[in-house]
């Protein structure tokens, strides 16, 4: 080529009658030489054209690019140029961001009522299999006691904790700061140490040994200055050149134990209230699944949303009906067992250690007459049930109406992150995180609806936190009580004043 371009500039200074060399114009691809009287010439090659690079060279390229269009004018000292893709231990590249969303968009999903009988069926019995195996396991667990629920919660919780902090972790930036990974679990356990120490203090206070009182006199002062001791390690840590992947993981960290962390301390609180309420939304987000899964298994037709395009709207609409059955008619039989229904006071009961307790009114049947405006078949019928069994039905309505948005939330992360599952720790289910994610909205809705319109803070739950008091304390809460019931006639006059005289001598 460059000789070619020196013959034709040699003729062209020296005066030759032959018409002027064609001119190179740009295609993009290549270049066009252009003879005189703008006739176009076969393609010319461009002078010292480079190989054509690998595809992953020009996928990184134009993500580049794109990057560079959407942050014009934003500069950073200490940014990084890999600070908008991540690198897997597999050597993946995951994207974030648009590009990676429309690329995630454009794949075609088959439903699985379209599918193939053969791999349709192999879908199947894996899911069935090791559903029947989670559902077998976490019976006997719930049927072993208290102790071991909680214990299930913890571990289920670290496992999910594990698998929300390992998508966003770049090794190729980790390996030169050395202890990154120590911070996000020192949090974790911070934030344990706070939540699941308010939670003994509310319910096992009178249980304390002497020598631990100090640390539950100051638990929350104690937990402040663990997180400060974290936060302090956090920031002398910080190194030029990884400032923004610390923060944004710093970010990552705390997201991930707001909405793990914290809500499965949620759960636990429902355990100790007693195990009905973290049997029942349980089961409820379970059937919910199940049932959504069958449905739309064999009637699936129509896309729900495009987060989770193998969610169908059949498959919606039959798992909440089936749920609100289901709901209504096991809340009737676990009423009947005092085991679920009785609040924990010690954490060695299990099913068979007979336990007893006086039922909250909640459990206990009433006569509900129906209107005698409704038509003739149900005007004035009178029904016998429950409570309970009407919160069961917000309870199943919540189950398969909003819960099932926390894991379209969970689609959302994997979509961001360009991965088809959390984990493949339970196969045919993917990660821990893929299974439970609806369960933690699930159990701090239960946590909330329960404090808000059922609440247990009886005579039992007063005495526990008055035992934490001091003498002098006590001694002011019996004389304010001794007041208020001789003012309301609960108790006479003598015998208030005697009582009055002996707690001021």
């Amino acid at each position: 080529m460059s000789d070619r371009a020196s013959a034709a500039r040699r003729r062209h200074n020296g005066g030759s009658a032959s018409p002027p060399p064609p001119v190179a114009t740009s295609t993009g691809s290549g270049s066009t030489a252009v003879g005189a009287g703008g006739r176009s010439a076969s393609p010319i090659p461009p002078v010292n054209a480079p190989r054509s690079p690998l595809p992953i060279i020009g996928k990184l390229k134009s993500m580049d690019r794109g990057r560079d269009s959407t942050t014009a004018g934003v500069t950073s000292a200490t940014s990084d140029s890999e600070s908008n893709w991540v690198q897997s231990d597999t050597g993946d590249v995951r994207s974030g961001g648009e590009d990676a969303d429309g690329e995630a968009d454009a794949k075609p999903v088959q439903l699985l009522a379209s599918a193939p009988p053969a791999a349709k069926w192999r879908n199947w019995w894996i899911r069935t299999v090791w559903t029947l195996i989670m559902v077998a396991a976490f019976i006997v667990i719930l049927l072993a006691g208290h102790a071991w629920v909680v214990l299930l919660v913890v571990l289920l919780q670290l496992g999910v904790f594990r698998e929300v902090i390992a998508i966003a972790h770049v090794p190729s930036k980790e390996k030169r700061l050395p202890w990154f990974r120590l911070i996000n679990w020192y949090f974790l356990a911070s934030t344990n140490y706070f939540l699941y120490g308010e939670s003994l203090l509310q319910h096992f206070a009178h249980v304390i040994p002497p020598f631990l009182l100090p640390l539950a006199t100051h638990h929350r002062f104690i937990s402040f200055l663990m997180y400060c001791v974290g936060l302090v390690f956090f920031v002398l840590n910080l190194k030029r050149g990884f400032y923004k992947f610390q923060f944004s993981q710093f970010a990552w960290t705390h997201m991930a134990l707001l909405l793990v962390v914290v809500q499965s301390h949620a759960i636990i609180n429902n355990i100790y209230e007693g195990l009905i309420w973290f049997f029942l939304p349980s089961s409820l987000v379970i059937v919910n699944d199940v049932f959504a899964y069958i449905c739309g298994f064999f009637f699936g037709r129509t896309p729900l949303i495009k987060l989770s395009p193998k969610k169908t709207w059949e498959g919606f609409v039959g798992g909440a009906l089936c749920t609100l059955v289901f709901g209504f008619l096991v809340s009737a039989l676990l009423i009947q067992v005092p085991y679920f229904i009785c609040p924990v006071t010690d954490l060695s009961v299990s099913y068979w250690s007979n336990a007893t307790c006086a039922p909250n009114p909640v459990f206990l049947p009433k006569t509900y007459v129906l209107p005698a405006s409704l038509p003739a078949p149900l005007a004035g019928l009178a029904l016998r049930i429950a409570p309970l069994q009407l919160h069961t039905l917000v309870f199943s309505l919540f189950a398969s109406s909003i819960a099932p948005f926390g894991g379209f939330f969970a689609s959302g992360v994997k979509r961001a992150f360009k991965i088809k599952d959390f984990g493949d720790t339970i196969p045919g289910h993917g990660g821990i995180t893929d299974r439970f994610d609806c369960q933690f909205i699930m159990g701090t809705f239960s946590f909330i609806y329960v404090t808000t319109f059922i609440g247990r803070l009886g005579a039992a739950d007063v005495l526990q936190r008055v035992l934490v008091l001091s003498t002098d304390e006590q001694l002011a809460v019996l004389r304010q009580l001794t007041e208020i019931l001789r003012e309301a006639g609960a108790v006479g006059g003598d015998a208030a004043e005697a009582c009055l005289a002996a707690i001021t001598t």
